[in-house]
């Protein structure tokens, strides 16, 4: 339980990373705690214990999926002295289709905030679009800025893969996350750079793939019901969701 003075039931002041498992192993630990202790200092929270987050994640990703696969969320908020906590849960993969389909936000990102790249707790903006999306039958929604430029998913970080065959993430300075499936890739794929992408490249894209923490790498083959490319996951879809899965 969360005492009523907690900073993310109180403002929405709070982080987390989400994670999926397998056999009782998180995949990418090292870097969703990493992640945490920098998104809690940057939230101006007192120092977060990585110990701790390990523990969080593995004990309950332990007990809750030993066999199978699963996802495990570890939200990092803090009382009213700045202390930090950490509130863990899990849940079952439920739909995980491949590809995706994606229908455009239906307002625009609100743009870099005071966290950048921070994972907040605060986003109901994003699960309002994501509503939508789903009941139109999408499985992603997109969101580009007040001034066209593509920033992220609802869930997911984007990589796109231009009419002139480059390929590109949206650079966080736009506002989006900074994301584990994000950094894999830009790590891993040395053709990936950040880039500007606006609604003209998009438009004739030849492939756009969404990068998720806890689903990997998703193709997706369509937008506002329009096909992106030929409407079939592309080569780049397929080799960045090989690189996400190497722990």
């Amino acid at each position: 339980m969360l005492p009523l003075d907690d900073s993310a039931l109180r403002e929405g002041r709070g982080c987390y990373g989400t994670t999926r498992v397998t056999g009782g192993a998180p995949l990418h630990l090292e870097r969703q705690v990493r992640r945490l202790c920098r998104d809690a200092r940057r939230l101006g929270f007192a120092a977060l214990d990585p110990d701790l987050c390990v523990r969080a994640f593995c004990e309950l990703a332990e007990a809750a999926f030993p066999e199978g696969e699963g996802i495990v969320r570890v939200q990092v908020s803090a009382g009213h002295d700045g202390a930090p906590r950490l509130l863990a849960t899990a849940r079952s993969l439920g739909p995980d289709p491949d590809p995706w389909r994606a229908a455009r936000a239906p307002y625009p990102h609100e743009g870099p905030g005071p966290f950048p790249g921070v994972k907040l707790t605060n986003r109901l903006r994003f699960a309002e679009a994501a509503a939508q999306a789903r009941a139109s039958g999408c499985d992603e929604a997109i969101f580009f800025d007040a001034a066209g430029w593509l920033v992220e998913g609802s869930r997911s970080n984007l990589a796109v893969v231009c009419g002139d065959g480059s390929l590109r993430t949206p650079p966080i300075a736009r506002g989006g996350v900074a994301g584990v499936a994000r950094e894999v890739a830009l790590e891993r794929v040395a053709e990936l750079r950040e880039g500007d992408v606006d609604e003209v490249a998009l438009a004739s894209a030849r492939e756009l793939v969404a990068l998720n923490g806890a689903r990997g790498a998703r193709a997706i083959v369509a937008l506002d019901g329009r096909p992106v490319g030929d409407g079939r996951p592309g080569p780049w879809a397929g080799r960045l969701a090989q690189v996400y899965l190497r722990d």
